[in-house]
């Protein structure tokens, strides 16, 4: 389900993994989060951390009525107040989508999936 846009000069099409990966690297940039996570929780409770390649395996783009739903899957420092880390990415990721393909974010929902401590 991309995104589909007509101009005078053409069509544009934003595929479903461009979008995963816009989002991907915007919210790993955010206060607080160490990285990106497997949509998957692996046994005894612990997430694997996603390097930069596969950052797009914790994302989940959708379509809804109003627009797109994105869902993300991250890892959050140790230390960080959660609520609002999650707070301000979802800000953040909804404000740069939205400006950058021109087109509404329904919600960005957030799953921690782990807390880790930076070393």
């Amino acid at each position: 389900m991309p995104v589909e846009k007509k101009t005078n000069y053409g069509n544009i099409s934003v595929s479903d993994e461009a979008i995963a990966s816009l989002a991907g690297s915007i919210i790993t940039e955010c206060y607080g989060v160490v990285g990106m996570a497997s949509r998957q929780v692996l046994r005894d409770g612990w997430a694997e951390l996603l390097n930069r390649d596969n950052a797009t395996k914790g994302v989940v783009v959708r379509k809804a009525e109003d627009g797109i739903e994105v869902d993300l899957y991250i890892i959050i420092s140790f230390g960080v107040k959660i609520s609002e880390a999650v707070r301000e990415a979802q800000k953040k990721v909804q404000y740069v989508l939205e400006k950058t393909l021109g087109v509404n974010i329904a919600a960005v929902n957030v799953f921690v999936q782990g807390v880790r401590a930076e070393a």
